[in-house]
């Protein structure tokens, strides 16, 4: 591993206000990053979850809101920055059947945004958030970086076209670029429309019938921290930069199962009824994710600490301890599925 010094250099985390993102920015500030977050503009200045950090730590970070549809926006927020962490996107596969156009706009346009300030600015290194949902369901497993990109859902598919456009001002204008990869991301703070805070905020909130859609496709899920430490890990790897690297946990589990081991380490009995509203239609359901993290732990100093059935099951009980927080629930309408 060939690794540079970036700590206490300014860097850009677009998407903040998010659940990633929010994780992302307490890491950068705990390594000793000067941080700007650039969170989605509201009426009500609302940071999202930047609004949960201490008034210490929220002091310590410069919040810009804006938007990544917006060049102008975007290329403001990035000055004086000497790396980029773009995690900013529409990320809810159901919303994507029914707001398709608004994917593009900030899946793909908004990357376009970002790669060409970066260029135009001269950025130091820019590392763009993809997702395991490219490669559609596993042709081979563990699923490395061949593997074919398979769009199954218009999410997925701005995601490829993300992830093209940014490697493509790598190949065309050597615009430093590296590509993470995470498969399944899970911890506090995430929105219940994924399914481990749908299991855990239906059972927090006393429910014992949980409404889910498929059982059977398998993930490969990995804790927060671990996804965020992979971030860091490629910005400060030379060795990276042109390439899409995987961050996978190489463990791989049913939904089934994953709502039965919640159920377990939550020590309350479920049973599980299928809602229509929560399945995919049935050529857009990735039925099996299960990632190999070769290529990374071969380039960085990074390895998952939450792997395996022992380490989930650590990350699904601080997960569950989160959201049991009665002040913390409350941020959630655990009876209503939500897109």
């Amino acid at each position: 591993m060939d690794s540079i010094k970036t700590k206490n250099s300014k860097v850009l985390v677009t998407g903040a206000d998010g659940f990633i993102g929010s994780h992302l920015v307490e890491l950068l500030l705990k390594e000793g990053y000067s941080v700007k977050a650039l969170c989605l503009y509201n009426s009500n200045g609302s940071w999202g979850w930047l609004d949960s950090f201490e008034e210490d730590t929220k002091s310590n970070i410069e919040v810009i809101l804006g938007d990544v549809r917006d060049p102008l926006c975007v290329r403001e927020a990035m000055k004086g920055c000497e790396q980029v962490f773009h995690l900013a996107a529409l990320i809810g596969i159901p919303y994507s059947y029914l707001a398709p156009a608004s994917y593009v706009e900030t899946n793909i346009h908004g990357t376009l945004n970002i790669v060409q300030a970066a260029r135009d600015l001269e950025v130091s290194r820019i590392i763009h958030t993809s997702t395991s949902e490219t490669y559609g369901t596993a042709q081979f497993v563990p699923i490395n970086e061949n593997h074919p990109l398979v769009a199954q859902s218009p999410y997925a598919a701005t995601k490829i076209g993300g992830d093209q456009i940014a490697l493509s001002y790598w190949h065309s204008f050597q615009t430093p670029i590296s590509i993470l990869r995470p498969f399944n991301t899970y911890g506090p703070r995430q929105s219940n429309r994924a399914v481990i805070p749908a299991i855990i905020t239906q059972i927090a909130s006393g429910k014992r019938q949980i409404k889910l859609g498929a059982l059977s496709p398998t993930r490969d899920f990995n804790f927060v921290t671990d996804t965020c430490y992979a971030f860091l890990a490629l910005a400060n790897c030379h060795s990276t930069i042109g390439k899409t690297i995987n961050c996978a946990s190489n463990f791989e589990i049913s939904i089934g199962e994953t709502a039965s081991l919640i159920a377990e380490i939550m020590g309350k009995e479920i049973e599980i009824v299928t809602d229509e509203k929560r399945l995919r239609p049935e050529n857009s359901e990735v039925n099996r994710l299960f990632g190999n993290n070769q290529l990374i732990k071969e380039l960085t100093d990074w390895k998952p600490s939450f792997t395996g059935k022992e380490g989930f099951r650590r990350g699904l009980k601080i997960t569950a301890e989160w959201f049991n927080n009665p002040l913390n629930l409350a941020l959630y309408k655990s009876n209503q599925y939500s897109v």
